[in-house]
């Protein structure tokens, strides 16, 4: 029997339900390449992350993350997740409101506000870059986009590790009533190596976000995410790109998931040197042990 520290939270959430959910394997010395996929593939969570010691001195940790079918280099909210469950186990110490987290794509600062179940996390993503910006006679994108009535900025893709079309829709009520052609979506995304489209609309009521979201993964299985920390940082680099961030002082707040049953708040912070902070609450659900 080998048991090994196990974690559910649900990540951009202050409450359980409401966020986008993660399993955190705190224990992972042992396990390769096929137990960690198995595991993940049998947690059939968004993303499964899994800890070990950093091999690089500079880091608090080291983790891997898996979806349940495959490795995934980098992800928002398993970066979040996992930097809360950690601290939540007291097993790293902030310094200088600073985690440093170790992964495919090399080290990558974390921020910490706060302490206790009440802090906010947010992981420096790597920059993004506008790939293209759309065509307004492409038959795919038209079709993609289809039945979202546009706003001020053009539709791009945007590669930030992953590549996402960013679409901006004139209001929320038309952004947040869409239905999405998977189809069409899926084709889009097959033919431009990218995630799909995360569509957003500025909010007018002086609630508690700025932009709603909705992200319509096309690539693998189409399905709409509940909270996408990777999907909205790129969105923001577009948004910073042409000087069209809402909020103040380079944050705002994303609303994320209702659609489908979720309730998420996503804190993005673009900084002095152009770098993109993505973050927000988390809240543990499960806690205890794997046997595998």
């Amino acid at each position: 029997m080998t048991l090994r520290r196990y974690l559910q939270l649900d990540v951009f959430a202050d409450r359980p339900g409401a966020g986008n959910p993660l399993a955190v394997v705190l224990d992972s010395e042992g396990l390769d390449d096929g137990d960690m996929q198995a595991i993940a593939r049998w947690n059939r969570r968004p993303e499964t992350t899994f800890v070990f010691a950093p091999t690089d001195a500079s880091a608090d940790y080291r983790v891997r993350m898996f979806s349940p079918t495959r490795e995934v280099p980098f992800a928002g909210h398993p970066s979040v997740g996992t930097a809360y469950a950690l601290l939540e186990a007291d097993m790293v110490k902030v310094r200088d409101g600073r985690l440093v987290q170790e992964g495919a794509v090399g080290l990558l600062p974390l921020a910490i506000e706060g302490e206790g179940p009440g802090r906010r996390v947010a992981v420096r993503v790597p920059r993004a870059q506008v790939v293209e910006v759309g065509d307004p006679a492409s038959a795919g994108l038209q079709a993609a986009l289809k039945g979202l009535a546009p706003g001020h900025l053009p539709p791009a893709l945007m590669d930030g590790g992953r590549r996402w079309w960013v679409a901006e829709v004139a209001d929320e009520e038309s952004l947040r009533s869409a239905r999405p052609d998977w189809p069409a979506i899926a084709a889009l995304a097959a033919s431009t190596k990218s995630m799909g489209v995360c569509a957003y609309a500025r909010t007018r009521d002086g609630g508690d976000h700025d932009l709603a979201v909705r992200a319509f993964v096309g690539a693998g299985e189409p399905f709409e995410d509940a909270a996408s920390g990777a999907a909205n940082a790129t969105l923001a680099a577009w948004l910073a790109h042409n000087d069209a961030l809402p909020g103040t002082g380079g944050r705002y707040v994303a609303s994320q998931g209702r659609e489908v049953g979720f309730d998420a708040r996503l804190h993005l912070r673009v900084d002095d040197e152009g770098d993109i902070w993505s973050g927000g609450q988390s809240c543990l659900v499960v806690r205890g042990h794997i046997d595998w």
